[in-house]
């Protein structure tokens, strides 16, 4: 994967990077001690680590068998891959579990795949354990900098109750033949919907890439930006929200079965765009087309590319319940899924292609190394400014809003 992808985010998340610069995250740079980081992988070996992570991709799948094989050859910790379909079950489980009185290790869950609202509910409700992700050897080379949101997850501070795993950003993908002129806006989705109708959808809400789209659209119709980094209130919510349905039910006849339908998935709406049957489809993963071109499931014509003034990113976490059995061991795996090794791997396109959270440019020139690559069909030639995500208490209020008007 090539670096130039990580120096253009350096380069666009200024108004993330404002929130970010908390007194707590000053303790970022601060090494890890070596001599209590001995102690820990020394308790570490032997534990298993039940990593409850989502299990929709058989390369994420694979990745993590990877990462197993390496942590119990290299470390003697056995990581359990807990194949789950939403992280917000998670969250529910280990909520039941502090209200049935589990205590310290009582737990079912080491280690969990998480972020956004399901992060702000296990932060709000005392789920997490103590924070650990500063004191991970490799969070020093986490580019806390250039990628802001890997200390703030949806506007809510993650003071280091959650360690970074990856970077996403809404990214739209389509066959250069059949869309050469990609819409660079909402306006311009809706103009492109009009003139092609029932060519154009989106997954239906709570569907994360759905809720994502609706984001989006909130960000540019909002008539206050600032006002969505804050908790939902019933008046922010009436009065930033209003546009966002004017376009809403502007764009909805013109879509897919006329919008009283919509796929239940971002990998239906793939697979559609694959078949001809739409136009566009929409990914948070700057690198899914290309990987998808390389898998050769997609045509090597299929282009990626970003809204021209920007669109939604943030930040992929692992964080470690309050209750873990094996907090030692699923620091380990933390600390192992930072690592330029681990980093390089997952971002390679014929792996994973996820994003880094590394500062390459402060690599040793060894492990830099690691990350060079040439641009592969589908990636995006250049990335657009990163738009911070709404606060997380945004998301159901408008998951249920959207249900309660287009749900059917």
């Amino acid at each position: 994967m090539s670096s130039s992808f990580q120096i253009n985010r350096r380069q666009t998340l200024t108004l993330a990077g404002a929130a970010a610069l908390t007194p707590w995250a000053a303790q970022a740079v601060a090494p890890a001690s070596t001599v209590a980081w001995a102690d820990t992988e020394r308790t570490a070996r032997g534990q298993t680590v039940y990593f409850n992570a989502w299990a929709g991709s058989e390369r994420i799948n694979a990745y993590l068998q990877w990462a197993a094989a390496e942590l119990q050859r290299d470390f003697g910790v056995k990581l359990q891959h807990v194949k789950i379909t939403d992280a917000a079950d998670v969250v529910k489980r280990v909520r039941a579990e502090k209200q049935a009185g589990r205590q310290d290790t009582q737990g079912t869950v080491d280690l969990v795949w998480i972020n956004g609202e399901n992060f702000a509910a296990m932060k709000r409700d005392g789920l997490l354990s103590k924070p650990f992700a500063l004191a991970l050897p490799n969070f020093q080379w986490v580019d806390t900098v250039g990628k802001p949101t890997t200390l703030v997850d949806f506007s809510v501070p993650t003071e280091g109750l959650e360690s970074p795993w990856g970077m996403a950003q809404l990214t739209f993908f389509a066959d250069s033949q059949r869309l050469p002129k990609p819409p660079q806006s909402m306006a311009e989705l809706l103009a492109l919907a009009r003139m092609q109708p029932g060519r154009i959808t989106y997954p239906r809400p709570p569907n994360f890439h759905g809720t994502t789209f609706i984001k989006q659209a909130l960000i540019e119709h909002a008539t206050d930006a600032k006002a969505l980094a804050q908790p939902v209130t019933p008046t922010a919510l009436e009065a930033q929200v209003a546009p966002l349905w004017r376009f809403l039910d502007a764009l909805h006849p013109h879509l897919w079965r006329g919008g009283k339908q919509f796929p239940q998935n971002s990998a239906a709406v793939r697979q559609m765009m694959a078949d001809g049957e739409l136009l566009l489809a929409l990914t948070f993963n700057p690198n899914e087309a290309a990987n998808e071109i390389a898998a050769k499931r997609l045509p090597a014509t299929v282009q990626s590319w970003q809204f021209a003034k920007g669109t939604i990113g943030n930040t992929h976490f692992v964080a470690i319940p309050y209750n873990a059995p094996s907090k030692a061991a699923a620091q380990v795996v933390a600390n192992f899924l930072l690592s330029p090794a681990a980093q390089a791997r997952k971002a390679d396109i014929d792996v994973w292609g996820d994003p880094t959270v590394l500062d390459v440019t402060r690599l040793p020139v060894a492990e830099r190394a690691r990350f060079q690559g040439t641009m592969r069909p589908g990636q995006l030639s250049h990335s657009a400014p990163v738009l911070p995500e709404p606060h997380a208490s945004w998301v159901d209020a408008l998951e249920k809003e959207w249900i309660r008007r287009y749900g059917v």
